[in-house]
């Protein structure tokens, strides 16, 4: 059963994303544009994520990699680095598959596959930002420094993440989401 989503979430969520969307839709075509340049056309990247029930959903993103050589592009690890990869989720929010705070969505064999109480996790919608995605905002980073990356992830990492947004599940509330955006913007402009 899936855990009422909050009317206070679900109308910032909606308003929020779509103040957004129109005010920053000039740079939306702006990075369409230089990412379908850049990566080939249309610069979209899109990718099955596990959502809100462990439904699956399409997230959108800018595409940051080459489709044929697999290399990120100098100009998509810039986008990666600022995070403006990430804008298309708007979308995502406005169509009431994530949320701005939430556990960052992940690929089919993580949150799905949890068992007993972590599972509440799937209760909660997949966010922009979170604590979890805030600690680990290098993951790529972290990762590339190990000899056993996906090792690393599944062992320490991910734990990790799932203890992080269960405390979040169970601390939901509008002074925390509110936190969160916070730290999540003061980081962006740091």
């Amino acid at each position: 059963m899936v855990k009422k989503y909050p009317w206070w979430k679900a109308l910032i969520d909606y308003s929020l994303a779509l103040l957004m969307i129109m005010l920053c839709m000039p740079v939306f075509i702006i990075l369409i544009v230089l990412t379908s340049i850049d990566t080939g056309f249309p610069g979209i990247f899109r990718q099955k994520r596990v959502g809100q029930g462990g439904k699956l959903f399409v997230i959108y993103k800018f595409r940051t990699y080459h489709p044929q050589t697999s290399q990120k592009s100098g100009f998509g690890e810039w986008m990666r680095k600022t995070k403006l990869d990430e804008l298309p989720q708007l979308f995502n929010i406005l169509r009431g598959e994530m949320s701005f705070v939430g556990p960052r969505p992940d690929i089919v064999g993580y949150y799905d596959v949890l068992e007993g109480e972590n599972r509440l996790i799937l209760e909660l919608k997949p966010g922009l930002t979170s604590e979890a995605g805030i600690k680990y905002r290098n993951e790529e980073e972290l990762l590339s420094n190990e000899p056993e990356p996906l090792k690393f992830n599944d062992e320490i990492l991910f734990p990790d993440k799932v203890k992080m947004n269960l405390e979040y599940y169970h601390q939901l509330s509008f002074e925390t989401d509110v936190l969160i955006l916070l730290k999540t913007f003061s980081i962006l402009k740091g």
